[in-house]
């Protein structure tokens, strides 16, 4: 049995060893995240964005996620906010998982996939990866006309990798975003809260 996890630390109160078991699985993803990606779609220019994104647990089987971006000029300097988004993780005893995500943008998605442990060094996971689906895109009328998205995480010598691709703009599922995030285990440096617009094709 899997009894410990990326990193020993205390996220909102509940200590990363005494978690529900139903969140064993997906306990690689608890913690703060920041570092660098890319983005592109036919409908954009490519650009760079920063990341910072948490994962976290109150001892409910259930994990909160936050995340916002930037655009990044070439020196690395932040240009403008463009994405943030906030939801739920739920994941269930057969390694199901369910994602609930709503943006500022007139959207919010169901996520539906798997979760899978890759790796185990001493009861630790050092590699996983989880991928989903969107079960259910709900947009309100102003919002831009984005169908359906696909979302691959893996925890890969100690950092996230994500990538998004996308349905949007009348367009075929394609890729839209990729980073690679690496743990940031400062004290309190959490995300605070939405503070900028969505980074979808034409955003």
């Amino acid at each position: 049995m899997v009894r410990a996890v990326r990193h020993r630390a205390a996220v909102q109160g509940a200590e990363l060893t005494a978690l529900p078991p139903e969140i064993v699985p997906v306990s690689w993803l608890i913690g703060r995240w920041v570092g660098v990606g890319t983005g592109q779609y036919p409908t954009i220019d490519d650009f760079r964005f920063g990341q910072e994104l948490q994962f976290a647990c109150d001892g409910r089987p259930f994990l909160t996620y936050f995340s916002r971006s930037w655009e990044l000029d070439d020196d690395g300097n932040r240009v403008r906010p463009t994405a943030t988004e906030s939801g739920f993780l739920r994941p269930f005893p057969d390694r199901s998982v369910e994602l609930l995500l709503t943006h500022p943008t007139g959207y919010s998605e169901i996520w539906e996939g798997n979760v899978e442990v890759t790796g185990l060094e001493q009861d630790a996971i050092t590699g996983a990866k989880m991928e989903i689906r969107t079960d259910v895109v709900a947009r309100t009328e102003a919002a831009k006309p984005y169908t359906s998205g696909h979302r691959l995480y893996g925890l890969v010598n100690s950092e996230l990798l994500w990538t998004f691709d996308m349905a949007a703009m009348g367009l075929d599922l394609q890729n839209h975003l990729a980073a690679r995030l690496k743990p940031d285990l400062s004290e309190g440096g959490a995300p605070t809260g939405p503070d900028g617009a969505d980074e979808r094709a034409g955003g």
